[in-house]
């Protein structure tokens, strides 16, 4: 409440009794610098009221008290957050020379705390030059046993639900959100008449305010406006009533339809998350896309907008159960119009990516064997595997006899056995047999195993490795002193390869959003990066958690929400959503390291009652949080008169440069113009004819033009 401000003054014939006139100043002086304390303290304190749902229209909220003398006093209303209009403008009277200001509700004043709990009131004070403005909060208490009919079901036009006439008969349409309806007891009727035939059927609501189609149905009755009047009575003498208008809704005459209605894709399983995997695209207008089976889909997601189909999470085989087959159902359907519909099969088959060859142990065999040995004695088995898919069938093929003209090893599937009888009495059976075993997978490219890693690789320390293969024939035993040598160089290339996770700053958000229905909203961006490595600024962004609907999703680093994914009901209290983000850095290589960052959404939905399509009781959250965002704009609103100055002063300034441009004008063609004296008095005597001759004449004139440009330059 604003203080009293009371300035009292005497008469011009009065004197203070026991003050001089300079202790008279300094107590005025005291007494202004305790006024402006006052004001100062009132300017920053706001005033807090608590006021009951059941307060009607002319409830007066707060009263204010002002004491100002010499002028008229204003109280303004500037400003109501939400916006309503709950509030009348506040009033000022005069009462035994104290002015009194109220704030009362309007007429049209329908207090719900379950609809809206915190208004805030902004007043503005004015008397003469002080103009004192501040803040009136009022909180809306919820008041236990009240109830009401509130939102479009009570105004004239009622509340106007549109359904298609192909609707099923006994299809729910619409449910009533009143405060009260859990109250044991509450009746619902309609008791306007439905008779034929221009009703196909009585329409009909339960207890919980679901209103249901007729069980003959709505086809043949497009164009048709169906005004249902229904009563609700609460118990205890509360009852209102309300009207709603049912508007049937021909079929579109432009079906949405897809080209084909099934299609089957295929991608290798090396996508990262994010990766796109096919377009579909159906004919129709302002359509969208949206996947109904699974639901949710923990592989694939849709855009809503453009119905590309990308991956959500790495899609491995060997990790990734059942991603080798993945059935998709994906439906459009017209924004305005979702019922005018088509469905596909979309199925996406995953192909295994060969990444690592075979590895086989031991991967060097050296035995030694008596030349009684029989043919078919196993030498070794292999064991060797595929990292790529375990289980996976190999391909062993034996390379490079030594001697060659001798078969004396086979391999029998992943056996080697002794080929031929072994004899060291022949030149060349014996000192060393030798054979290379290669090992195929069955994966695309296929990879085999000539070369092995058996440190760590560092792409800071060392990006690039040279190896000489050096080659020695042991293949003759003539003169095992004397050997033939060969020599390869191989060169390898480190790729850089992440050695660290990302960091999210912050790593924990929460936020509060408003939506509408039908409109996307940038809820934050999340900023992730590398100190280790700055340069990488590429990673890949999926949510993970609490977004069964799909109604969130994220644009790069951008999360949105979609509010148009949802489907009826739409909920009509705030929501709160807590959503992992799961943050890898993107690349070709593996393993891709990531980090998770925590965003809570609380959803505050704006509309007051929505059309639902399932029987869902409306739960009354036991607390309430208020409904206010302030932003606040900064912008240069200059003085007055500084702007009269700044456009005086540029006038000056413009009107001295013209004159000064005008004089050296004048000044310079007047140098021109006029000859020196010198040049005059030979003229005149060339005229008259005393001396000189024409040569002079023009010696004369050449003399002055080249005195001109000095003189242009002197004024200059």
């Amino acid at each position: 409440m604003f203080e009293q401000l009371t300035w009292q003054r005497g008469g011009p014939d009065k004197q203070p009794p026991l003050l001089s006139l300079q202790a008279t100043m300094v107590l005025l002086r005291f007494l202004m610098l305790l006024f402006a304390l006052i004001v100062s303290d009132l300017h920053s304190l706001p005033w807090f009221i608590n006021v009951s749902e059941r307060e009607g229209p002319g409830t007066i909220l707060q009263s204010f008290s002002f004491n100002c003398s010499s002028h008229m006093p204003t109280l303004e209303l500037v400003n109501v957050q939400p916006p309503t209009t709950f509030f009348n403008p506040p009033s000022l009277t005069r009462w035994q020379g104290i002015y009194v200001g109220k704030v009362t509700l309007s007429s049209s004043a329908r207090l719900d705390a379950l609809a809206v709990n915190h208004y805030e009131l902004q007043l503005r004070y004015t008397c003469g030059n002080l103009v004192m403005e501040g803040p009136l909060f009022v909180d809306v208490q919820r008041a236990s046993g009240h109830v009401q009919c509130v939102g479009q079901f009570v105004s004239p036009g009622g509340e106007i639900i549109q359904v298609p006439e192909t609707v099923k008969p006994g299809a729910q349409l619409y449910t009533l959100l009143l405060p009260g309806l859990e109250v044991q007891g509450t009746q619902i009727n309609i008791i306007s008449a439905q008779d034929p035939p221009y009703f196909p059927g009585p329409f009909s609501i339960s207890e919980q305010g679901c209103l249901q189609a007729p069980s003959q149905g709505l086809k043949g009755h497009a164009q048709k406006i169906f005004r249902l009047q229904i009563s609700v009575f609460f118990g205890q003498g509360q009852s209102c009533q309300g009207m709603l208008m049912v508007k049937v809704l021909p079929v579109p005459s432009s079906q949405v339809s897809f080209l084909q209605k099934t299609q089957s894709i295929t991608i290798p399983e090396d996508k990262v998350p994010g990766s796109k995997v096919v377009q579909v695209q159906a004919r129709g207008f302002d359509l969208r896309y949206e996947i109904f089976s699974p639901m949710p889909s923990p592989l694939y997601s849709i855009g809503s907008a453009d119905g590309v189909v990308r991956t959500t999470v790495p899609l491995e085989l060997a990790h990734a159960r059942g991603a080798a087959v993945t059935k998709l159902q994906v439906k459009a359907f017209e924004r305005l119009r979702p019922w005018a519909s088509a469905e596909l099969d979309l199925t996406v088959n995953v192909l295994s990516v060969n990444r690592w060859p075979p590895h086989c142990i031991p991967a060097l065999l050296v035995t030694q064997i008596p030349e009684t040995s029989p043919v078919g004695t196993v030498l070794n088995t292999l064991t060797c595997t595929d990292p790529d898919s375990t289980g996976a069938t190999l391909d062993y093929q034996l390379w490079l006899h030594s001697p060659p003209d001798l078969a004396s090893l086979c391999l029998r599937d992943r056996v080697l056995e002794v080929n031929a009888t072994l004899d060291c009495d022949t030149p060349g059976a014996c000192f060393q047999h030798a054979a290379s075993i290669l090992v195929l997978d069955h994966g695309q490219p296929q990879m085999t195993r000539e070369i092995h890693l058996l440190g760590t690789l560092d792409y800071e320390q060392q990006r690039l490795y040279r190896l000489i293969v050096l080659l020695i024939d042991h293949g003759q035993d003539w003169d095992p002193t004397y050997h033939r040598s060969g020599s390869c160089t191989i060169t390898i290339e480190v790729e850089d390869v992440n050695d660290h996770p990302p960091e999210c700053e912050p790593p924990f958000q929460e936020l509060t959003i408003y939506t509408t229905l039908g409109h996307s909203v940038e809820v934050t961006k999340v900023s992730c990066w590398i100190p280790q490595e700055p340069q990488r600024l590429t990673f890949s962004y999926s949510i993970m958690g609490e977004n069964s609907k799909n109604q969130f999703r994220m644009q790069e680093a951008i999360l949105v929400h979609n509010y148009s994914l949802l489907e009826p009901p739409w909920p009509e209290q705030s929501c709160t959503y807590e959503l992992l983000i799961h943050v890898a850095d993107a690349g070709p290589f593996i393993p891709h390291l990531s980090t998770t960052a925590t965003i809570i959404v609380h959803l505050v939905p704006w509309r007051a009652s929505t059309v639902a399509t399932s029987t869902q009781r409306t739960t009354v959250p036991s607390v309430m949080t208020s409904l206010l965002v302030t932003n606040t704009e900064t912008f240069w609103h200059p003085e007055p008169w500084f702007v009269v100055v700044l456009t005086a002063t540029g006038a000056l300034l413009l009107l001295a440069l013209g004159w000064l441009v005008s004089k050296l004008l004048q000044r310079f063609t007047q140098v021109l113009k006029a000859p020196s004296k010198p040049a005059q008095a030979l003229m005149l005597n060339s005229i008259q004819g005393n001396e000189g001759s024409i040569e002079g004449f023009m010696d004369a004139q050449r003399m002055e033009m080249s005195r001109a440009p000095s003189s242009v330059m002197n004024l200059v």
